[in-house]
């Protein structure tokens, strides 16, 4: 009896406690304070990202909630160039940030940067691309999705929907993480998977160039975006084509999930982007606060997973408030 009775009053408290906890959490958030007493380090991120990109706006997002609460100023900056993008990382290093997160889609403009930074004292984190040549740069860790794996999984999805004929439209020259998707859906996709590069910064250009794939081709039966923004183009392009193509994309948005649930689009590869920022600063904070280092050596995975109809309705909320 006595049992019972501790038992109940350890339950009682762990549920009050808990409830208190997370009351408080919440009213720090929406205060926008912080819920830890560390100094207050500055840690930048550089990304590749070009403008009107949703995909960074919510890995961004997930930066600057982490920074709130673990009492980071946090400063943003990008450019899809990658000379341009190594410069702003070189003011980061100016500034003599405490961390520093960036994103390696270009890496060979990158590379020296990076090991700048690094040899300068600045713990670094990679972010979303550049897996492969992060452990080489120093930095400590690198979170993201495997774009190789992720795009083999796409053309997993392809032929368990009995799909022969495919192509992978790649908006940005020189992202290698782009190259490897292509090149992964190619290795794993039984049909015939071709490439199409078109001028991201153009959508109507974009939609140009698939529309006149599809009428050129009318055994296409799939297109893969490599970009959320870029599905919704290449489903005006397949309308305007007369196409009964499928399109399916990479990368999740407000969008996309509507469009999944509406049967517009197929399916959806999800890396987490949210996750991406989020983590990257968390763990920064981490390093900083007790020297810790995830991944053990290898890169912290945040995808891919494969976003279909059936998932779309769950998720919907999330991408309306820009973390999903």
């Amino acid at each position: 009896m006595l049992a019972a009775v501790l038992g109940a009053s350890l339950v009682g408290c762990s549920s009050t406690g808990g409830k208190r906890a997370e009351d408080a959490r919440k009213a720090q958030a929406a205060a926008g304070k912080a819920a830890v007493s560390t100094p207050r380090w500055t840690f930048a991120m550089v990304t590749h990202s070009g403008d009107g990109d949703t995909f960074w706006d919510i890995v961004q997002k997930g930066a600057e909630e982490a920074a709130a609460k673990d009492n980071i100023n946090f400063l943003y900056s990008k450019n899809d160039e990658g000379k341009e993008q190594a410069q702003l990382v070189q003011t980061a290093i100016d500034k003599k940030v405490d961390g520093l997160i960036v994103t390696l889609a270009k890496p060979d403009a990158m590379k020296d940067v990076v090991k700048k930074a690094v040899a300068a004292g600045i713990p670094v984190i990679t972010v979303n691309s550049g897996s492969e040549q992060s452990k080489e740069y120093g930095a400590l860790t690198h979170i993201g999705q495997d774009e190789t794996v992720a795009g083999e999984a796409v053309g997993d999805e392809l032929n368990e929907r009995g799909r022969k004929n495919a192509v992978c439209v790649l908006h940005e020259q020189g992202n290698v993480g782009h190259e490897q998707r292509c090149a992964g859906a190619k290795k794993t996709f039984d049909g015939e998977l071709r490439n199409l590069y078109v001028e991201g910064t153009n959508m109507p250009d974009v939609q140009a160039s698939i529309e006149a794939k599809l009428q050129t081709d009318p055994s296409i039966d799939s297109v893969i975006t490599l970009g959320a923004p870029f599905a919704d183009t290449a489903v005006k392009a397949k309308d305007a084509a007369g196409s009964k193509a499928e399109i399916v994309t990479f990368d999740l948005n407000a969008k996309v999930a509507a469009a999944l649930k509406s049967g517009t689009l197929g399916f959806a590869v999800d890396q987490q982007p949210y996750l991406q920022g989020y983590e990257a600063v968390d763990l920064l904070w981490l390093h900083r606060y007790n020297a810790d280092v995830l991944g053990g050596g290898r890169p912290v995975l945040t995808g891919p997973q494969i976003i279909t109809e059936a998932d779309a309705a769950e998720l919907e909320d999330y991408t309306k408030r820009g973390t999903r």
